[in-house]
């Protein structure tokens, strides 16, 4: 990314959660672990329906007294719903504040010329008052601040910053194979493991009970983690969710985002993929892309 640039990310939504019981709420529904978030330390994470498959993933940053939830923006209704099926009788209270403050995206050399910053994926620090993680799934994402609207573009100048368009952005998070668009599309369609959330810092396995924690378990300590969601490179033609992809008659896995930045649910043997190759879908040709924090 460049260092001279900010992106806002207009396509981002905020949820504000706070009161007395907000740990204990967070921590009993989603898959990492939210009593390590702190002023220093912000982190990823996932809701899960109770067999496991993905619903949402979202940023939690602390802020005062309670936390922010980034989240895509299309999902942001839904998710504030289905918080509130789980709230009961808990003392919570969730704010929509995403008409009131914006996401922005610094580069990480940026971050690490903020005063007190730290090279260390999650590690949050305050411009001002708001809070401004190193992205807690890959730090070469660059720094990620919750701004309040008013303020934005006082801070883009004292930043010494030139807004830029968001594109720049997402495709530097495809390549990193990190979905953050239409990410709706992805609901109920595979395992929250099978989104990449190990790799990508949005598992804790040690944290104890959450839903959909126990199938996600099973799979890890089974070893059944058979596919995954990669980016998709379209080398000719167009595709659509849901179509097949193909290597010499063989199905190996289908698209699940066809926009701008597509991704696609992949089967994989040996815990191997060749990235070298062209694959057929419909009438067009891709290529899957490897992300740089995958193994092999």
């Amino acid at each position: 990314m460049n260092k001279n640039k900010i992106y806002i990310l207009e396509d981002r939504g905020l949820l504000y959660v706070q009161g007395d019981d907000v740990k204990e709420f967070l921590q009993n529904i989603i898959s990492n672990d939210v009593y390590k978030v702190s002023d220093n330390f912000s982190c990823y994470a996932s809701l899960l329906t109770p067999q496991g498959k993905y619903l949402f993933d979202f940023i939690i940053l602390k802020h005062k007294k309670g936390y922010f939830i980034d989240c895509d923006k299309k999902q942001i209704d839904q998710l504030y719903k289905h918080l509130n099926l789980y709230k009961l009788r808990s003392k919570v209270e969730i704010l929509n504040l995403s008409n009131e403050f914006v996401v922005a995206v610094i580069s990480k050399e940026k971050f690490l010329s903020i005063t007190n910053a730290r090279d260390e994926v999650g590690f949050t620090i305050k411009y001002g008052e708001d809070p401004i993680v190193l992205d807690p799934r890959d730090k070469e994402l660059g720094g990620r601040l919750v701004i309040n609207l008013e303020k934005l573009y006082l801070s883009v100048k004292k930043l010494e910053l030139k807004s830029s368009k968001s594109d720049e952005y997402y495709n530097f998070s495809h390549k990193l194979g990190i979905p953050q668009l239409d990410t709706n599309k992805l609901q109920n369609k595979l395992f929250g493991i099978e989104c990449n959330f190990e790799e990508l810092n949005g598992l804790d396995f040690k944290k104890g009970c959450y839903v959909g924690q126990e199938n996600t378990a099973r799979i890890k300590l089974r070893n059944k983690l058979t596919k995954r969601i990669l980016p998709i490179q379209i080398v000719k033609g167009k595709i659509k969710v849901d179509e097949n992809i193909y290597i010499n008659n063989e199905n190996i896995g289908k698209i699940l985002i066809n926009n701008n930045y597509p991704f696609g649910l992949i089967k994989f043997k040996n815990d191997s993929i060749d990235f070298s190759k062209e694959y057929t879908c419909g009438s067009s040709k891709v290529k899957i892309m490897k992300p740089s924090w995958m193994k092999n």
